[in-house]
C-alpha cells in the first residue's frame, strides 16, 4: 500500500505544470521502494489541533482561549487611536512596511483581514492552535510539518482558501518580502501537495525547532486578489484575506474603517469564541501624543494604552474621567519587561569603540528621570528579560551557559556572568561625581581627553558628538534630560525631532546615531532574533537589526536558542544571549513597568482575564450590545 501511494503521488506529479508544487520525485520504482520506510515512518506521525515549541498545548480540540469571554455580546462599535500616519497596506515588505495601516494583522488591535495556518494562544509561552488548518502533523524532529486545511475556511469573497494559496504566500513572501519572514520561508526545501486539502512542509534539518511554528503563523493571502509583479511594492489597495473584517473605509494617513462580515467561515471555531465582538472597528491617526490624548479626554477614542506615568498619573481630572465614566485599568503582565532602549548605531565611527558605548550607558540618570518626570512610577531596566525566568540579571551562570560561551572569550564581561553587574545606579542629581568619574575613565581608555570643556579625541582632536533621533514629544523630553548630564563631560549632543513616517523611514535606512527602540520579549524568543541580532541581519535592508550588531556569539547562541530540545536548555540559551547583548552595550538601557496600562470608557468592556501580554482589543466588547 505505501509503495502504491507513493507510485499514485509521483504519476500525478508527472501531470502537473504547475513547477510551484514540489511533489516527491522518484522516476523509478526502485527509488520507490527505497523510500518506503521513510514515508512509512511519516504516516505514523499523529495529527493534532494544536502543537507547542516546548512541552504539550494546554487545550484541547474544544476549549476556547481562557482570556476571552465566550459569552461576549456582539455588536457595536470601538474607536481606537494611534499616534503616527500610514501610507501602506503591507506591513510584510521593506518599501513601507514600517507605516502600513494598524489592525490587519497584530496582537493588539487583532487579526481583522489576514489570518495564518493556525493561531496562538497568548495565555502560554508559545502554542498554537487550528484555525486555516484543522490539524496539523510534524515528527519530534522537526524536520517536516504537515497541515490539513479546514475545508470552510473562506476568503472575505467567498472563495475558498486553497493549498494554491498557502503556496503562493509562502513564496511571494520569500521572494519579495522583508526580513526576518522572507529568511523562513527561503528555509522550505521542500513543498508536497500530499492530498487536495494538505501540504507538507520540509526543511533542511531540524536545527531550527522553532521553524515550523513560524511557518504555521504565516500570513495568508489570495493569489487571486494579490498582485505579485508590484508585491514589494507600498500600495494603499486594501488586501482580500479571511479575517472577519473586511475594508469599510480607508483614509491614508487619517483613518481605516473594518467591517464585520457576516459570512465570517471561522465564527463558530472555538479558537474563535470571545473575539472580534464589534461590528466595527475604526482607527483614528493623530500627528502627535497630545492631540491624540486630547480625542481620548473627548471620548473620540474609546480606549488607549499608556505608556508615559506623568500622563497616567495626571491625566485623569477631566469631567468625564472624574464623574466615573472613563476607567484605569492596570493588567498584570506575565511576560518579560520589554527592553527600552536608547540605541546606538555602532555603524557610525563614533560608536564602533565598546569603551565608548558602555561610557555612555552609565549616563543616563535614571533616579533623576524617574523622580522628576514620571513619578517614581517606573523601575530601571537592566537586561532584555527582565522579571522573567529567561533574565540573566542576579543569577550566576550556569554550567551550561559557560560551556555555550567557551567558544566566545571576552563575549561577556566578568560581573555579567557573575550576575553582579547592573546599570549604573545615580544619586538623581543629574550630576553625580562618581558615575561621571567612571564614565570618564571609560572614555579616557577610548582615546579621548577634554581639552577647553570639550571631549576630543586625543588622535584626530574631534570633539566627540552625535545626534538623538525622535519621534514624539515624550521621547524628545527624555533625551534632553539624558543631554543634561552627557554634556557635563564636554559631549556635543542635539536631539532631532521628526514625524512617525520620517523616523522609521531613517531607523530603516540607518541614518541616526542614536535612537529610540522597543525590544519587545515573550517567554519563547526564536528565531525572530536572527533579525534583530544577527550578523546577517546587519546589513540586510529592513531588518530590526537596527544597531548594527556583528558579533559570532550572538549568532551562535540564537541557533541555540532555536535549535533547544528541552526548556532547561532554552533557559540557558536565552539567559548566555542576553549576557552577551548587556556586555555589548547596546543601548542605554531606560525602565519599564511590570503593568499593562489602558484607560477606557464605559462604552466598551474588557473581559475579566487578560493574556499573558496585557489587552486584546479584539476580545473586548460594547456595553450598547444585545446579541
Amino acid at each position: 500500500m505505501v509503495v502504491m501511494r507513493l507510485f499514485q503521488i509521483v504519476m500525478s506529479a508527472f501531470g502537473k505544470a504547475d513547477n510551484r508544487r514540489i511533489v516527491i520525485a522518484a522516476p523509478f520504482l526502485g527509488a520507490l521502494l527505497f523510500a518506503a520506510p521513510v514515508w512509512a515512518a511519516d504516516e505514523n506521525v499523529p495529527w493534532t489541533h494544536a502543537i507547542s515549541m516546548h512541552g504539550a498545548p494546554a487545550l484541547g480540540p474544544d476549549e476556547p482561549f481562557p482570556y476571552a469571554n465566550a459569552d461576549a455580546p456582539k455588536g457595536g462599535t470601538i474607536t481606537l487611536g494611534v499616534q503616527g500616519t500610514f501610507d501602506s497596506m503591507n506591513s510584510f515588505i521593506v518599501q513601507g512596511g514600517w507605516t502600513s495601516a494598524r489592525g490587519m494583522r497584530e496582537r493588539e488591535f487583532g487579526n481583522n483581514i489576514l489570518e495564518s495556518l493556525m493561531v496562538r494562544s497568548y495565555a502560554e509561552p508559545f502554542s498554537l492552535y487550528g484555525l486555516i488548518a484543522q490539524r496539523v502533523r510534524m515528527p519530534d524532529s522537526r524536520e517536516w510539518i504537515e497541515f490539513e486545511l479546514n475545508p470552510e475556511a473562506k476568503f472575505s469573497d467567498g472563495t475558498p482558501v486553497t493549498v494554491d494559496d498557502i503556496i503562493f504566500s509562502l513564496d511571494i513572501v520569500r521572494d519579495k518580502g522583508r526580513p526576518p519572514y522572507r529568511n523562513w520561508y527561503a528555509a522550505i526545501t521542500e513543498k508536497e501537495v500530499t492530498a487536495p486539502n494538505r501540504l507538507k512542509l520540509t526543511f533542511e534539518n531540524g536545527d531550527n525547532r522553532e521553524l515550523p511554528l513560524l511557518i504555521a503563523l504565516a500570513p495568508i493571502f489570495s493569489e487571486k486578489h494579490t498582485d505579485a509583479e508590484n508585491f514589494d511594492k507600498s500600495s494603499l489597495t486594501p488586501p482580500i484575506g479571511s479575517g472577519p473584517y473586511t475594508f469599510k473605509t480607508v483614509q491614508p494617513g487619517r483613518l481605516v474603517v473594518y467591517e464585520k462580515n457576516p459570512d465570517y467561515w471561522a465564527k463558530d471555531l472555538p479558537v474563535k469564541a470571545g473575539f472580534d465582538n464589534f461590528d466595527e472597528i475604526r482607527i483614528e491617526y493623530f500627528r502627535d501624543e497630545t492631540t491624540l490624548q486630547e480625542a481620548f479626554r473627548k471620548g473620540l477614542v474609546k480606549a488607549l494604552q499608556f505608556r508615559d506615568p506623568a500622563r497616567w498619573a495626571t491625566g485623569f481630572d477631566f469631567p468625564a474621567a472624574k464623574e466615573g465614566k472613563v476607567v484605569q485599568l492596570s493588567i498584570p503582565r506575565g511576560v518579560p519587561a520589554p527592553m527600552q532602549g536608547i540605541a546606538f548605531n555602532t555603524r557610525r565611527e563614533q560608536f564602533s569603540d565598546l569603551r565608548v558605548r558602555k561610557a555612555l550607558r552609565m549616563l543616563f540618570d535614571f533616579n533623576w528621570v524617574n523622580r522628576n518626570l514620571y513619578y517614581d512610577l517606573f523601575k530601571r531596566t537592566a537586561g532584555y528579560w527582565d522579571n522573567s525566568e529567561l533574565s540573566s540579571i542576579g543569577r550566576p551562570a550556569s554550567e551550561r551557559e559557560k560551556e555555550l560561551l567557551a567558544p566566545f572569550p571576552g563575549a561577556v564581561d566578568p560581573d555579567v556572568m557573575a550576575g553582579t553587574w547592573r546599570p549604573a545606579d545615580a544619586d538623581g542629581s543629574g550630576r553625580d561625581r562618581k558615575v561621571l568619574r567612571a564614565a570618564l575613565a571609560q572614555l579616557k581608555e577610548a582615546g579621548y581627553v577634554l581639552n577647553e570643556r570639550k571631549l576630543v579625541n586625543e588622535a584626530t582632536g574631534q570633539q566627540l558628538a552625535f545626534e538623538i533621533l525622535a519621534k514624539n514629544e515624550d521621547e524628545e523630553k527624555l533625551a534632553l534630560a539624558y543631554i543634561r548630564t552627557v554634556e557635563l563631560l564636554g559631549i556635543a549632543v542635539n536631539v532631532r525631532s521628526v514625524d512617525p513616517t520620517q523616523f522609521e523611514d531613517r531607523r530603516t535606512k540607518r541614518e541616526f546615531d542614536m535612537v529610540f527602540n522597543t525590544w519587545y520579549a515573550s517567554l519563547s524568543p526564536g528565531a525572530e532574533q536572527y533579525g534583530r541580532w544577527s550578523t546577517k541581519a546587519a546589513d540586510t535592508e529592513g531588518s530590526f537589526n537596527f544597531v548594527g550588531a556583528k558579533e559570532p556569539a550572538i549568532d551562535a547562541l540564537i541557533d541555540a536558542i532555536v535549535g533547544a530540545r528541552s526548556r532547561e536548555e532554552f533557559v540557558d540559551a536565552v539567559r548566555a544571549f542576553d549576557r552577551v547583548l548587556i556586555s555589548g552595550s547596546y543601548a542605554v538601557p531606560l525602565y519599564h513597568v511590570s503593568d499593562d496600562w489602558v484607560a477606557h470608557w464605559q462604552d466598551v468592556v474588557p473581559p475579566e482575564q487578560h493574556s499573558l501580554y496585557g489587552h486584546e482589543f479584539d476580545t473586548w466588547w460594547s456595553s450598547s450590545a444585545t446579541q
